[in-house]
């Protein structure tokens, strides 16, 4: 049964995707390869933590469907698709190389970006938010170690569950979003962001780092963030009206492949 992403991509405007974690095994590299696969863009924006240089460090875990992901960006570069990287911490190597270009990918700082509409969007990584990340640095490579360990036991927890017939449960996405603390970080991360774009006088943001994808408005200020590709697999895609949209690309995926089952009932 062919997926029908495959038999019709996607058109959008922009595509922004964060948090992917390139040579980390947790990575959702084949889901995320299907994506840029079934979608077609004018701009594509690399919002951070595309590859996980903190986690290379302790060991090189690198599969050929994360070398599959780089060489389908750089072919989306290559044929005309504009590609803008914007480095986090986690891949912040790259910031030595801001202003340069990479087989036809921009790394910048931060980046600008207008919509169809006439909404400017500053677009960060949001690590420079972050107070753990800029005052303990030590505690967030800590924290990370144990984001790991809950990853590792997510995936167990997820073998029984689909064993018993039950679906898909993040443990980590149950615990950051339940925890008093978790919620307070989110808060407060959510609200830095919105103060940098106020201040920098644009319509609204486009961040990543928290691996919490979400659309909302702080007091006038429209917040978005792209989410991950290790939990959570989402991108924010811009229309041709300058709309903006949250895609949950398992659920996406699921859904086409329903449709083309259908389509193929119907047509066969």
């Amino acid at each position: 049964m062919q997926n029908i992403s495959r038999l019709r991509p996607r058109r959008v405007r922009t595509v922004w995707i964060s948090d992917v974690h390139l040579g980390f095994r947790g990575c959702s590299a084949d889901m995320l390869l299907d994506f840029l696969h079934s979608t077609e863009c004018e701009t594509l924006y690399l919002v951070g933590d595309i590859v996980d240089v903190w986690n290379m460090k302790r060991g090189l875990y690198w599969p050929q469907a994360h070398n599959n992901v780089i060489r389908t960006i750089l072919g989306k570069a290559k044929h005309g698709t504009r590609v803008v990287f914007v480095p986090g911490n986690h891949d912040e190597v790259f910031r030595d190389h801001v202003g340069t270009q990479f087989g036809n990918v921009e790394i910048a700082e931060s980046a600008i970006h207008e919509t169809r509409d006439g909404r400017r969007l500053l677009i960060v990584h949001g690590d420079e938010f972050d107070s753990v990340v800029t005052c303990h640095p030590w505690l967030a490579k800590l924290g990370n170690h144990a984001y790991d360990w809950l990853l590792a036991s997510n995936r167990w927890l997820n073998i029984v569950r689909r064993r018993l017939g039950m679906g898909y449960w993040s443990l980590a996405g149950f615990l950051k979003h339940k925890v008093k603390n978790a919620v307070n970080y989110i808060g407060g991360f959510e609200e830095a962001v919105a103060r940098e774009a106020r201040r920098q006088a644009v319509d609204g943001v486009v961040c990543g780092h928290i691996h919490r994808a979400e659309i909302r408005d702080i007091e006038g200020i429209a917040y978005h963030n792209c989410g991950d590709w290790v939990e959570s697999n989402t991108a924010l895609v811009e229309r041709f009206d300058g709309n903006i949209e949250l895609l949950h690309w398992t659920q996406a995926a699921e859904l086409q492949s329903v449709g083309a089952e259908a389509t193929l009932r119907k047509t066969g």
